[in-house]
């Protein structure tokens, strides 16, 4: 997946001392203006989502990271956005963190910091409940339609394995959902929890996840600019907090329906 990212040339001998000037300051910067600028999409549920009838963002990396705020002494401002455009604005400086079930990879780990886990999941397929999509494996996605944003890691196994992709800037569960189930698409490729969930949301439809499709297992994390310095250092102290006192734990039965992500499963896949 390619992302933009800005590469500052230091000229002097002394840019060891100018790198950690600049860590810093981007930790002091955010405590002088006394608040965390958090990307997410407020439509991904149960991580970023409305409430029917609120007018507020919630969700399960939502609300870890507003925990994590007041525990830090630092007002949340959070920033909708889609997908493809939350890394970026990460490096560009708009926002601080993002915080929208973002998968930690090799590829991303090199542009970008990411914060110890918070969730632990593996990838799994919506298709069409009648006839399965016309899908054994994964091996069959060639010429089928793969609904997605087109730089997750999930559309970039579709796109490995032949499928043809149809993008989507910021769409509701329900968008995605119903066009799978009309035929418009043939399959979303995405995370366990999140595909059993809004499942469970829309029970009308024609879809259910395939059951013989297992892979990638992963994990997602919040990101932060690369070489973040003194605010990775707080943003992991927190988050250890709220494992161990049980916060994690608490926030991811409530979201994800009395399962806890934020422990790794033992799961036989292979990745």
């Amino acid at each position: 997946m390619g992302f933009v990212v800005f590469v500052i040339s230091a000229c002097s001998n002394g840019n060891e001392g100018d790198q950690s000037a600049d860590e810093a300051s981007v930790w002091e910067q955010i405590q002088e203006e006394g608040k965390l600028v958090v990307a997410t999409s407020g439509t991904l549920y149960p991580t970023s989502y409305y409430e029917e009838g609120s007018d507020t963002v919630t969700g399960y990396e939502v609300e870890v990271v507003r925990e994590m705020g007041k525990r830090l002494d630092l007002e949340v401002e959070f920033e909708e956005m889609g997908f493809d455009g939350m890394l970026t604005s990460i490096n560009s400086g708009k926002v601080d963190l993002a915080a929208n079930d973002i998968t930690n990879t090799e590829e991303r780990e090199e542009k970008f910091t990411f914060s110890e886990p918070i969730k632990y999941s593996y990838g799994t397929a919506i298709v069409r409940k009648d006839d399965l999509s016309g899908i054994k494996s994964l091996d069959d996605l060639d010429g089928k339609k793969a609904a997605g944003a087109s730089t997750t890691i999930y559309m970039e196994v579709a796109r490995e394995n032949g499928a043809e992709e149809v993008i989507y800037d910021n769409a509701t569960n329900e968008q995605y959902l119903r066009d799978v189930s009309t035929g418009r698409t043939d399959i979303i490729l995405n995370d366990y929890y999140l595909q059993t969930l809004a499942l469970a949301a829309f029970p009308d439809l024609n879809i259910t996840i395939h059951p013989d499709i297992e892979y990638y297992p992963n994990n997602q994390a919040v990101v932060m600019k690369k070489d973040s310095g003194e605010l990775e250092s707080k943003v992991n102290e927190t988050l250890k907090e709220m494992k161990d006192d049980g916060t994690l734990k608490e926030l991811s039965e409530k979201f994800f329906n009395g399962a806890d992500v934020s422990v790794e499963p033992d799961l036989d896949i292979e990745e």
